[in-house]
């Protein structure tokens, strides 16, 4: 194959594949919007769905740093630089060192987790909580912490399908795990209340890796009862993820400080937060973390041929892909926030006061998810090239940064001032993040990225005078009304001066659709 079209291919491979899971992605966003809207009709933000939301803090925080994205930024590479260059045998027995190590130190954690868990609730956790709230919340992360290490497990397995080229199983996964917290919340929500969500969870943590196991199976996967730290390969992984979980613990730590400053703010802020947050990512969990998923094979395969100009076509590809998706879909919920939560969720325990604090967040939030989407992306490209480092250093600035800005907005917006200190900070660090990326990669192919950001920005504009003017026009009141017609007249203008403006994203998407 001559070198020309080997990128073609790449990208061609990443459309189709990006084409595959995105369809996966919305269909378990679609679920996952489902699922907040049978938890909200079931609890609205009441003060136990808050006790659900500050235990779920623990059993994510361990998940995500011994065996989410951590190990995942520093599996994949390795594991793919086995395949890559023939050694099967070589990448398995890998997997098996690094999943008994990964199920061990989760164990071990689980359980002082489980054991320390009042400690924690009372005083660093939700501090502002009733004295029933906190027991509540000790009950459910108990029982949620034995998720952490199913999901160490499965999240393993997706890491090993996605670097095979095989992203089906994986992204069909999280549906199985949206499935049965629905059932959990609509089954056993009026009977056992809350504790019916985190049995749900720990359903879906099962279903989440069982749904994978067939693929793995047929990709000649092979286990071996191996636990050896001494390996080289082993070591290599955990040196690229310790600066990651570095990363991870900072993100984290955000999270935890907007759990224990929205805990002592009154009933239903945490849950409001929540809900925006979750809407928020609903567009950069279609379009951002399906792009990034497929790519970042990729891009490790293109770092192991040493193909640095190859890398740097896919990943500006890749970022105005994301670019071109997440820009609208970022003003279209800022203008249709709350006839979009009035639509969605206000029924039954979720009242017209929940939408009015949901929507303050919302509004807030989606001024950063252009700068989620493409963090995104920007890591993963950091990732492919074994430097976890850079990623880190950046994030652990923004984590300061929105601490400090979440105490100075607290007292004058509420939890609304948790929302915006959260966009501000992801965005400045989209902004280093490709700076420093820029110069690592020896540049972005700038002329091309302007020539589609520009077009993009126009398209956008357009559809947001649109839809700002739709909902002025008389007689425009109702949020059915609203949304109804406002999301595909304001898609079919942006999707029409694209068309107009030529943008080549959408000739793409074209052809793609057409295949």
């Amino acid at each position: 194959m001559t070198s020309s079209a080997q990128p073609t291919t790449n990208r061609n491979n990443i459309a189709r594949a990006a084409a595959l899971v995105m369809g996966f992605f919305i269909l378990s966003r679609a679920l996952g919007l489902l699922r907040e809207v049978v938890i909200g009709a079931q609890f609205g933000t009441s003060a136990e769905l808050d006790a659900y939301l500050a235990a779920f803090r623990v059993p994510d925080l361990l998940f995500q740093l011994v065996a989410g994205g951590a190990l995942g930024s520093a599996f994949i590479p390795a594991f793919t630089g086995r395949l890559v260059h023939g050694d099967r045998a070589a990448a398995w027995r890998l997997a098996s060192a690094v999943a008994n190590l990964m199920v061990l130190v989760l164990t071990i954690v689980a359980v002082l987790a489980a054991i320390s868990a009042p400690w924690l609730v009372r005083h660093l956790l939700a501090p502002g909580f009733s004295v029933s709230q906190q027991a509540l919340t000790v009950g459910l992360m108990r029982l949620m912490l034995i998720s952490t290490i199913i999901f160490g497990v499965s999240g393993l397995v997706m890491g090993a399908l996605n670097a095979m080229q095989h992203f089906l199983a994986p992204a069909a996964a999280p549906v199985i795990y949206n499935l049965a917290i629905i059932g959990g919340a609509s089954l056993l929500g009026k009977t056992l209340g809350v504790r019916g969500l985190a049995i749900g969870v720990l359903v879906g943590a099962v279903g989440h890796l069982l749904v994978q196991t067939p693929a793995l199976i047929r990709r000649g996967a092979r286990y071996t009862p191996v636990l050896d730290v001494r390996d080289a390969a082993v070591r290599e992984i955990g040196r690229l993820m310790a600066p990651r979980v570095l990363g991870l613990a900072a993100v984290q730590l955000n999270f935890w400080v907007n759990t224990i400053l929205a805990s002592g703010l009154p009933e239903g802020r945490l849950a409001a937060l929540n809900y925006g947050w979750l809407i928020m990512l609903l567009p950069q969990g279609i379009f951002a973390q399906a792009v990034a998923t497929v790519a970042f094979p990729t891009f490790a395969a293109q770092v192991a041929h040493q193909n640095l100009p190859a890398l740097r076509r896919t990943f500006t590809t890749s970022l105005r892909t994301i670019l071109f998706f997440t820009l609208p879909a970022a003003i279209g919920l800022i203008l249709l926030a709350r006839p979009l939560i009035t639509v969605l969720l206000q029924r039954n325990a979720f009242t017209a006061d929940s939408t009015a604090l949901v929507a303050t967040a919302l509004q807030l939030y989606a001024l950063g998810l252009v700068g989620h989407s493409v963090v995104e992306i920007a890591a993963r490209a950091f990732y492919a090239l074994h430097d976890t480092a850079t990623p880190v250093v950046v994030g652990g600035g923004a984590m300061l940064l929105n601490i400090v800005l979440s105490l100075l907005l607290l007292g004058p917006l509420q939890h609304g001032g948790l929302a915006l200190a959260n966009s501000i900070a992801t965005t400045l660090e989209m902004i280093a993040l490709l700076w420093l990326l820029r110069k690592r990669m020896g540049g972005l192919e700038a002329g091309t990225l302007a020539s589609s950001l520009w077009r993009t920005g126009l398209a956008s504009l357009a559809l947001g005078i649109i839809v700002w003017g739709w909902q002025q026009a008389p007689g425009v009141s109702g949020a059915w009304l609203k949304v109804l017609f406002c999301l595909p007249l304001g898609a079919g203008v942006y999707l029409a001066v694209a068309w107009l403006t030529q943008a080549e994203e959408l000739q793409a998407l074209r052809h793609l659709l057409r295949r």
